[in-house]
């Protein structure tokens, strides 16, 4: 996400700088934790330092929901972690001893808790932020096959599996992610995976009315195309897979940028009522202001053509627009809705305690909390797109993304702050 705000380092920094603190003076050490009751989880990041995804997604496990020790309990108990990298800015030793899980030299330590088989109720793989190369296409190759792969070959050797979160894009080209995703198929793994974005606040609380059939969505990023753009895609595929008929699958898609994307807007390639309902969602243009052209400088819109009809249009004006927001229209009426998809960027970063809620749901039950299918389509349409945009906006035919699936999930409004600590507030 965004770069959070630091907070003077923040209240959680404060719980275990102090329990640190007590050895320094020569005082007591905290009394043993007790025995977890609830499901085991080996955490398996790429870094971990303060603000990282490892740190506001597996630190809730450690320091309640929001992240300093005064919010609620995870029923999952962190039973070890595996870090692939180490900065400078590293918290994960910092944390461990403070709350005394192991930090295991290998993934397959971390699953076995050092025996010969494996020892926990769950994984979670957070493959997101540190030192690795990007590919041919611009996408940023985080090690999740390797993590996936040495992950299977635990569960193989020990003849089960359990339930795994893969965060955000289940990889970043579509022959890692397909894999990742048959293989789970093939050995009936839980697997869930994707942003945070699709569950988060909406501004109006709007959705897609489940079974509707829709012709068109106009929707604005920011960011990275590889990163953010990815949340784009996954918060609107939320929206799309409600429509009549669920999803049928990605047919083609074409990723233009510079003059091209203002041409395709001004030849109307896209619905010009539904980017200006897509734009008064953006906080800088409710008013009605006109869209800033010339603070974008290197604009870019990502379309994709589904195989049942429908159009998505998913404009990047970095300059002009901050901000997750998208329109659609129904077919029927031809009536139009939006909204914004709002993220609170300082911490505790609340949207991330939405998402591992889910996560929570399906370590608890074997069940996953929405369908992988969704993760799998979006990362195979970016790692297309961004295929398109090295190509100079050639559209790029996608058989291969045929992945069809019903909805198992459906948006609900979260619910608001904690008395006196606003987190939900434009």
């Amino acid at each position: 996400m965004r770069r959070m705000r630091d907070e003077a380092i923040g209240r959680g920094w404060a719980l275990v700088l102090g329990w640190l603190g007590v050895l320094v003076i020569g005082g007591s050490a905290p009394a043993p934790a007790e025995e977890p009751s609830g499901p085991r989880v080996a955490a398996v990041v790429t870094e971990y330092r303060h603000n990282s995804h490892a740190d506001v997604i597996v630190s809730r496990l450690l320091l309640t929901d929001m992240l300093d020790g005064t919010g609620k309990d995870s029923p999952l108990t962190l039973a070890s972690l595996y870090t692939d990298q180490r900065p400078a800015n590293d918290i994960s030793r910092l944390l461990a001893a403070s709350h005394r899980f192991p930090i295991a030299p290998t993934i397959g330590e971390a699953l076995t808790l050092g025996t010969e088989e494996l020892a926990v109720d769950g994984v979670l793989l957070v493959a997101e932020h540190g030192d690795y190369p990007f590919s041919a296409t611009g996408n940023h190759q985080y090690p999740k096959r390797r993590f996936w792969d040495e992950t299977l070959e635990v569960f193989r050797k020990s003849g089960r599996v359990v339930p795994v979160f893969i965060d955000k894009h289940l990889s970043d080209n579509w022959e890692d992610a397909s894999f990742i995703y048959e293989t789970a198929r093939e050995l009936k793994i839980p697997l869930m995976a994707g942003s945070s974005i699709p569950g988060t606040w909406r501004h109006p609380p709007a959705d897609v009315e489940r079974g509707a059939k829709l012709t068109e969505i106009v929707a604005f990023t920011y960011g990275s195309t590889d990163a953010y753009g990815f949340h784009a895609l996954e918060a609107v595929q939320s929206l799309a897979e409600q429509r009549a008929g669920g999803e049928s699958g990605v047919q083609s898609v074409q990723c233009l940028s510079g003059d091209a994307v203002w041409q395709a807007l001004d030849e109307g390639r896209c619905d010009p009522e539904l980017f200006e309902a897509a734009l008064r969602r953006v906080p800088a243009y409710q008013e009605g202001k006109a869209i800033a052209r010339e603070a974008v400088r290197d604009p870019k819109l990502m379309i994709v053509n589904y195989i049942d009809g429908l159009r998505l249009f998913v404009f990047e004006l970095n300059g002009a627009v901050a901000n997750w927001t998208a329109a659609w229209r129904y077919e029927e009426d031809r009536a139009i809705e939006s909204t914004l998809f709002w993220t609170q960027e300082a911490r505790p970063a609340a949207h991330f305690t939405l998402l591992l809620n889910g996560i929570e749901r399906m370590m608890l039950t074997g069940e996953p909390s929405w369908p992988v299918e969704r993760t799998l389509l979006t990362s195979g349409t970016l790692d297309a797109l961004l295929l398109s945009l090295t190509r100079g906006g050639e559209p790029i035919e996608t058989p291969y993304l045929d992945v069809r699936y019903q909805p198992t999930w459906r948006w609900k409004e979260p619910p608001p702050s904690p008395p006196g600590r606003p987190w939900n507030e434009q």
